[in-house]
């Protein structure tokens, strides 16, 4: 009987969710004596003022959040030069990506990102029953807008973009996005999650253009990965609509209470992205005595190509039995590839010294297997 009900209930899922199994729980624990690189978090403690926000706001426990997160929208408005409608607030900038999959995608609609781009996209798109178009981006042309505007794209309700890019680091000038919304006649989503890392941002452009809608999140840069707090800043219509579907009280009141003292403490992290930039470039000069051939970044992290005839899912894995963690990817274009984080100098250090490990291990291999293969 039991075993009928529950058929008869699994039956009734709608067709998207009945594509989806059911997710397990016996993942892999993360090892607390891992050098973790493999998420792009920013290693870094809150600044005294920050965590001080945090440890008062716990003493409101009982109490719901701000609805609206109307106080932590008008600082994040202050901040960043905009009016208090022209900003939407999420837990995370991935709750404000999932809010406008929602908005704008109907079962059959199309949806187009530049590729490589972050994966968790496909889901979106899956979970509104759409097309999921991702249009390949290259050295000579990282924003292909001609392959974005026609095609198969041309009938893509919106174009979501990352500058600079996940997984490759890689930054597009802002006057080459201009010129994309400046053709566009339908929603641009350019995701800054990792602008403070590079030279430029694109939110003055915010004014300019209705139909560009523009992320950002205190993940990367601020270290607030754990808390989740993330902004998108458009029109006010735009904006105004995405906020009349959010979940009541979306934001907890740590995330309101930080996301406000990071606003307006912004500049206590400036030795933190100098930190991030300088280790970025001596990990990457590292990398190349080491025979990898690294993308230049302009993000926290490096996307580095192993020497020649291995793959990055091996490395992965030789790196993990090091205890080091790092990125891989089963992607065509990517299956070379790793993406490292940048962290401490600590662990960066523990990083290269694994690496140089790894490099000698497998030439060891190699080295017997040609052996092998000439005695033969």
């Amino acid at each position: 009987m039991c075993d009928a009900k529950l058929k008869t209930v699994l039956s009734l899922f709608s067709p998207v969710a009945s594509k989806l199994d059911a997710l397990s729980s016996n993942g892999p624990a993360t090892d607390a004596n891992c050098v973790k690189l493999n998420t792009n978090e920013n290693p870094f403690p809150l600044p005294k003022s920050v965590m001080q926000s945090a440890i008062a706001a716990i003493e409101h426990q009982y109490l719901y959040p701000e609805d609206d997160n109307l106080s932590l929208r008008a600082a994040a408005s202050d901040a960043y030069g905009f009016s208090k409608d022209q900003v939407i607030a999420g837990n995370g900038s991935s709750e404000l990506l999932g809010l406008i999959y929602r908005a704008f995608l109907a079962p059959g609609d199309r949806v187009a990102m530049l590729s490589p781009g972050f994966s968790f996209n496909r889901k979106l798109a899956m979970l509104q029953g759409a097309e999921f178009l991702e249009i390949a981006s290259s050295e000579a042309h990282p924003l292909p807008i001609e392959k974005l505007l026609s095609g198969p794209a041309k009938d893509a309700k919106f174009i979501l973009l990352a500058n600079p890019n996940n997984p490759t680091g890689t930054f597009v000038p802002v006057a080459e996005i201009e010129r994309l919304v400046e053709q566009a006649d339908r929603l641009i989503v350019l995701d800054e999650a990792y602008v403070d890392f590079a030279p430029d941002h694109a939110l003055r452009l915010v004014n300019r253009h209705p139909n560009l809608l523009i992320l950002r999140t205190f993940s990367k840069s601020y270290a607030a990965a754990g808390v989740r707090v993330g902004f998108g800043f458009g029109h006010p219509e735009i904006i105004g609509r995405l906020r009349n579907i959010q979940n009541v009280f979306n934001m907890n009141v740590i995330g309101q209470a930080v996301g406000k003292s990071i606003l307006a403490h912004r500049h206590a992290y400036e030795e933190n992205h100098r930190h991030i930039k300088h280790e970025r470039q001596r990990v990457t000069l590292a990398l190349l005595q080491l025979g990898f051939s690294v993308t230049p970044s302009h993000a926290n992290f490096l996307l580095a190509r192993v020497p020649a005839g291995q793959e990055g899912s091996c490395w992965q894995a030789a790196l993990k039995e090091q205890a080091i963690l790092i990125a891989s990817f089963p992607d065509v274009d990517l299956k070379n590839c790793i993406r490292v984080s940048i962290g401490t100098t600590e662990q960066m250090d523990k990083f290269l010294a694994a690496a140089k490990r790894v490099c000698m291990s497998f030439k060891k291999n190699c080295g017997v297997h040609k052996h092998e293969v000439d005695s033969h």
